[in-house]
């Protein structure tokens, strides 16, 4: 089984900007970019059960579950969901997300492991963004 455990460090980030604009507000999306800009993840890892923790100069937002199980989350703009985390493979975990009231973009996102490389994949609708993470 991977290890996702350690604390990462974001190294690069591409199409946030795009990917805030599909999800939010404007007020909101300065906000957000001026919060998400450097972000320290925190991840412990019990085999299938994980906690990850996301640090900003604005906001830590914390989620604990287990993989296959759904969960109660938030959206990056406040909004109430379930979320559920699968495996796609040894190295990737795909989480989707379901909005519990109203509608809004279908909300996606994958962690995988390369190396010593995270990789984070967001995606509203069709809008993506990848961030990369070092372990620090």
């Amino acid at each position: 089984m991977p290890n996702f455990a350690g604390t990462w460090k974001m190294k690069k980030s591409e199409n946030f900007d795009e990917l805030l604009k599909a999800l939010v507000n404007t007020m909101l999306r300065k906000v957000a970019v001026a919060a998400a800009s450097n972000p320290h993840v925190e991840i412990r890892q019990d085999g299938d059960k994980f906690y990850i923790k996301t640090s900003t100069t604005v906001r830590t937002t914390e989620i604990n579950f287990h993989i296959g199980e759904e969960y109660d989350e938030e959206t990056v703009d406040g909004r109430k969901c379930k979320s559920l985390a699968t495996w796609i493979s040894e190295n990737k975990k795909h989480w989707k997300q379901t909005l519990v009231d109203g509608d809004g973009p279908q909300n996606f996102w994958t962690r995988e492991l390369n190396g010593d490389e995270l990789i984070l994949t967001f995606g509203a609708d069709d809008v993506l963004c990848t961030r990369i993470y070092v372990r620090e």
